[in-house]
């Protein structure tokens, strides 16, 4: 017969003597603190109307008594609802402790309170717990439907007259698979946007003919961005992928070598995309290899995710039970504790500009990465940029954002914001590929040295101090960003 019971508290742990002193919280178990205890505990997966278990470790803190006993208990603090069943608590060694057979039977918002004992006294630690849907407020709601819809509108880019014309995203896609555009013949673009990685190549940083200062970001969603590079040295997606053809690290071509190739290999593409004989100058050759470039890349847009379906449900008043609820805790902390959505803004999760996080920019001893700072002196002396007479669009409205950034001493150590769709499949992270894993990312925003950033005072970012719990829940939030399956728009 099932054990029930109505606001009890559940059978406490016998009293045992402990010699085995201290004690240590683990380091993933979610951390309370009174003041005489630190109770650290980790759940099984919880799900509403399913039991669970739970482990608990209570450490004294410095002068105070070794734990006795300890009890658990449950109810939901809106209408002081308890649980139902009367799971065992075991004591197993030192200030360590199993719980079983809980359940939380309703979905919301549950309190989780423990009492420990020790010397006559009780400490109670409390801690929330959310079962179910999460019940967003109309501000979280607010922000989370920003981040939508997906797929925007695509719309070409009028500073590339061949973007969206398929014969120029054939010659593009030839191109960007073609060794023989390299200065050896032995690296492609694919090299390092490798699309079985999702168009990077996995490296912490960059390796062409030479080891880069900087991590691969992907192309897949390319065509969204303002700025190009993580320094933002480029201000067009075809002016970018000019840039690596003619690095020495990367690709070493010269403008004569790329014509020469284009010249020996695609003249009969060259002419259906731009419907002109390849021209004799070797620069105007050499840019219209980008321009094909671009118009393939800008057909690599990521494909909807477990958050785009959550997202839009709630714009529809519905709800989505295939949505984690891990990851919906995770978005709560997004919008909301953790303020990610500052710079991760709109459905791109970026709002395009730069930032400095307090990644270190040293690249080797006595070498640093200045970032922004040296990224707009390289795009202001670019002769490929949109101010140029490369530019197809003639009226001046695409050039704006180039004509009037400049120079400013906090732009020094900050890196472009990077979109986040997809971002699961683009370990390892960051402008120098330091942090290995998602969890990484987490860990390293939830303890952010404030003492790194120089960004002339700036604050928006703080550690965030995340629990265990909400570092694996952000995690998950970030891990429903990836497509399904990759999408091609020329397919």
């Amino acid at each position: 017969m099932e054990k029930r019971r109505t606001g009890f508290w559940f059978v406490a742990a016998a009293v045992l003597s402990f010699p085995a002193w201290p004690c240590t919280v683990p380091a993933d178990a979610t951390r309370l603190e009174s003041a005489r205890y630190v109770l650290g505990f980790k759940t099984d997966a919880v799900e509403v109307a399913r039991h669970f278990a739970i482990d608990v470790t209570a450490c004294p803190k410095s002068g105070q008594p070794p734990p006795e006993t300890l009890k658990v208990d449950a109810q939901m603090p809106e209408h002081r609802h308890g649980m139902n069943y009367a799971p065992t608590v075991k004591a197993l060694e030192s200030g360590r402790w199993r719980a079983e057979g809980l359940m939380f039977h309703m979905p919301g918002r549950w309190e989780l309170a423990f009492e420990v004992t020790a010397g006559g006294a009780t400490d109670r630690l409390v801690t929330t717990y959310q079962v179910g849907a999460i019940d967003f407020s109309k501000e979280e709601i607010a922000k989370i439907l920003r981040h939508g819809p997906w797929p925007p509108p695509l719309a070409p880019d009028p500073s590339n007259r061949v973007s969206g014309k398929p014969e120029a995203v054939a010659l593009g896609e030839k191109l960007f698979f073609e060794p023989r555009l390299s200065g050896t013949g032995s690296v492609l673009c694919a090299t390092c946007h490798a699309p079985f990685r999702h168009f990077q190549d996995a490296r912490a940083r960059a390796f062409g003919l030479e080891l880069v200062d900087r991590n691969t970001p992907t192309v897949v969603d390319a065509r969204f961005h303002r700025w190009f590079g993580w320094d933002g040295a480029q201000d067009s997606l075809w002016a970018q992928s000019i840039r690596p053809l003619l690095d020495p690290r990367e690709m070493r071509a010269t403008p004569s070598h790329i014509a020469g190739t284009v010249r020996a290999l695609f003249t009969k593409d060259y002419e259906q995309a731009f419907g002109r004989p390849v021209p004799q100058n070797d620069e105007e050759v050499l840019v219209d290899v980008g321009k094909a470039l671009a118009a393939f890349q800008e057909t690599l847009v990521s494909g909807r995710t477990p958050f785009d379906d959550f997202r839009d449900a709630l714009q529809r008043g519905e709800t989505n039970t295939a949505y984690p609820l891990a990851a919906q805790r995770g978005l709560q902390i997004f919008v909301g504790k953790g303020n990610c959505s500052v710079c991760h803004f709109g459905p791109q999760f970026t709002n395009g500009e730069f930032a400095d996080t307090g990644v270190p920019f040293f690249v080797a001893p006595g070498k640093v990465d200045p970032g922004r700072q040296g990224g707009i002196e390289k795009l202001k002396q670019n002769p490929f940029n949109l101010l140029g007479r490369y530019n197809d669009e003639r009226s001046g409205a695409s050039a704006v954002k180039t004509k009037h950034v400049e120079v400013q001493h906090r732009n020094f150590g900050e890196f472009r914001v990077p979109g986040l769709r997809g971002v699961a499949r683009t370990a390892p992270y960051m402008h120098n590929g330091s942090l290995a894993t998602l969890a990484d990312v987490v860990k390293f925003y939830s303890e952010l040295n404030e003492e790194r950033l120089h960004a002339d005072g700036e604050k928006i970012l703080k550690p965030l101090h995340l629990t265990p719990r909400e570092s694996e829940d952000l995690r998950a939030f970030l891990e429903s960003l990836s497509p399904r399956e990759p999408r091609n728009t020329a397919e």
